[in-house]
C-alpha cells in the first residue's frame, strides 16, 4: 500500500479451526491481510485453501478462533449480533453464486432490499443511474424467474451497490454464469471499482476474473502464500502452476 491510500478492512492474525482434538482443521493459520479503499482485490486457491472462510470472516458472517478484523476503524469479532448487523447494513454489501435473490419481490424491490431493511429510501438520481448502468431499466417490475442468470447477477450486484458500502464482497460472482455473461458480470464490477471507487473482494478460482483485479492474493492450506499487483490471465495461471495450486 503506498501512502494516501486508505485501509478499509484489516485483518490480523486470522485462525479459523473447525473441531477438536485430533479432527480438529484449521482452515486459516495466521492470515494478516489489509484491504485498500477503491480497489478490487482477488482471492484465489484451489478448494479446501481458506478463501471463502476467509473472506465471511473479514465480511463478519463468521468469527475467527483467534485474531481481529476491523472494518472502517471498527474491530468486528467483538461485537455482538445486533451490533454486527447494523455495521454489516452500513458497511458490507454481498454478491454470491447463486445470486441470493427474494423470488416474491421485483427486482426493484431486490435493489433496494438493504435500504428498506434500514428504513431508509433510495437516492432516486443515483439509483436511476445505477440501474441504467447495470441494464435493468426496463427489468425493474421482473421478479427474478423471470430473469435470466445475468440480468439476477446484474439485480444482485445492483443490491451491493445501492447503499454505497465501505466494502463489497463477492463469492465467486461469475461461478453460474455463461463465459458471454461471465465477462459481462467483470466488466460491470471493474466499472463500479473505476467509476463509483467501490472497495471489492472477490473470491474466485478463475484467473480471468482475477486478471481483472488490482491486486491477487493467493491462499494455500489457510495460509496467504503469495501477492501480486494487478497480473494478466496467462501470469495468473503460471503462478497458480508454480504455487500447486490447482
Amino acid at each position: 500500500m503506498t501512502e494516501g491510500q486508505t485501509t478499509v478492512v484489516r485483518a490480523k492474525d486470522l485462525i479459523r479451526t473447525y473441531g477438536e482434538g485430533d479432527t480438529a482443521v484449521k482452515a486459516l493459520r495466521g492470515v494478516g491481510v489489509e484491504i485498500t479503499a477503491g480497489q478490487l482485490t482477488a482471492v484465489m486457491g484451489p478448494s479446501g485453501s481458506g478463501k471463502s472462510t476467509l473472506m465471511h470472516i473479514l465480511a463478519g458472517l463468521d468469527k475467527p478462533t483467534s485474531g481481529s478484523v476491523q472494518i472502517g476503524g471498527t474491530e468486528i469479532t467483538t461485537l455482538g449480533d445486533d451490533d454486527l448487523t447494523k455495521l454489516r447494513r452500513k458497511h458490507i454489501g454481498f454478491i454470491f453464486q447463486f445470486f441470493n435473490l427474494l423470488p416474491m419481490l421485483t427486482a426493484r424491490d431486490n435493489i433496494v432490499l438493504p435500504l428498506t431493511i434500514a428504513g431508509e429510501k433510495p437516492d432516486p438520481v443515483y439509483f436511476d443511474e445505477l440501474v441504467a448502468r447495470v441494464g435493468l431499466a426496463d427489468r425493474l417490475t421482473h421478479r427474478p424467474a423471470e430473469l435470466s442468470g445475468g440480468q439476477q447477477q446484474r439485480v444482485a450486484i445492483a443490491r451491493a451497490l445501492v447503499s454505497r458500502p465501505t466494502v463489497i464482497f463477492a463469492d465467486e460472482p461469475t461461478g453460474n454464469l455463461d463465459s458471454r455473461t461471465s465477462n459481462e458480470i467483470l466488466q460491470l464490477m471493474r466499472s463500479s471499482v473505476e467509476e463509483y471507487g467501490q472497495t471489492t473482494v472477490m473470491v474466485t478460482h478463475d484467473a480471468k476474473a482475477a486478471a481483472m483485479a488490482d491486486r491477487v492474493l493467493y491462499l494455500a492450506d489457510g495460509e496467504i502464500v503469495k501477492e501480486t499487483g494487478r497480473t494478466d490471465q496467462h501470469e495468473i495461471l503460471q503462478i497458480i502452476d508454480s504455487l500447486d495450486l490447482q
